[in-house]
């Protein structure tokens, strides 16, 4: 009788444990109703040298140069630089009380989102003269374009459908996977009609289609230094961020906060 009732609690416990719901959305690794997204194989076709004194936040290939925007207050930038030296070519210095973040090229401009700030900026791509400043009521992180629309993510789930020229709110379309919500969004890529983002603090790349949200793959870039020879101080490295894509290659480059190299990837499906 003394064992009945040791073991009685314990033996609720599985009771009441096998019958909770699953937290964070209806599906699991193995819900054949609501599959996980497959993992992305790619290829390292050339390595380029990076600013390592760079805080990436948002890159972009156009017109076969590259443009990036840096964050942190004091040393936040939009750089035109050269993609075989890694040496600036062009830049803007933000002012010192703005935490630059995300950048996009849309009909001759670049846009650029700031962190906590409310604010954003639009510049001439040709001369980078600062055009126009506009006010964004979350905050900033990630931003790409789909041809007519900004698209701005916010850390959040969310991804913003967002009107180029009065900076008004089209639509949002909220970002999941087999688990539910997927947040930390956070630099995006438009690539023929599916958007690729960096998932903050994670080594992964997602695949998400615009239209519904959903995450249809996956690029694993866990050790990409290591494995293809790239040396660096791991005390000065932060996260994975930054993705450009060359329509002319059909290829990505891809970095990292203070990364030393930046990597174009070929991808295999």
């Amino acid at each position: 009788m003394r064992i009945v009732l040791l073991l009685l609690p314990f033996l609720l416990f599985i009771a009441v444990s096998c019958n909770e719901p699953a937290k964070n959305g209806s599906g699991n690794a193995d819900d054949t109703n609501n599959p996980a997204p497959p993992m992305l194989s790619f290829t390292v076709v050339k390595i380029y040298p990076h600013d390592t004194t760079s805080f990436t936040e948002g890159l972009i290939w156009f017109n076969n140069t590259l443009y990036e925007g840096t964050g942190n207050k004091g040393s936040s930038r939009l750089i035109q630089s050269d993609i075989e030296t890694g040496k600036t070519v062009k830049d803007v210095k933000l002012v010192k009380d703005f935490f630059g973040e995300g950048i996009t090229i849309l009909n001759n401009k670049i846009y650029e989102l700031t962190w906590q700030e409310h604010k954003g900026f639009v510049y001439d791509l040709n001369t980078l003269q600062k055009l126009q400043e506009f006010e964004w009521p979350f905050e900033g992180w990630g931003m790409t374009n789909n041809g007519k629309e900004l698209i701005i993510s916010t850390g959040s789930s969310n991804l913003y459908f967002v009107n180029p020229d009065n900076f008004k709110i089209n639509k949002t379309v909220s970002v999941f996977d087999n688990y539910g919500p997927v947040g930390n969004i956070n630099e995006l890529e438009y690539v023929n009609g599916v958007v690729y983002a960096n998932h903050y603090l994670t080594q992964e790349i997602i695949r998400i289609d615009p239209e519904s949200g959903k995450v249809t793959g996956k690029l694993d870039l866990t050790g990409i230094m290591d494995s293809n020879g790239v040396k660096y101080d791991p005390s000065k490295l932060d996260v994975l961020n930054g993705i450009a894509f060359n329509a002319d290659k059909n290829t990505l480059y891809v970095t990292g906060k203070y990364w030393p190299a930046l990597f174009e990837l070929k991808l295999n499906q």
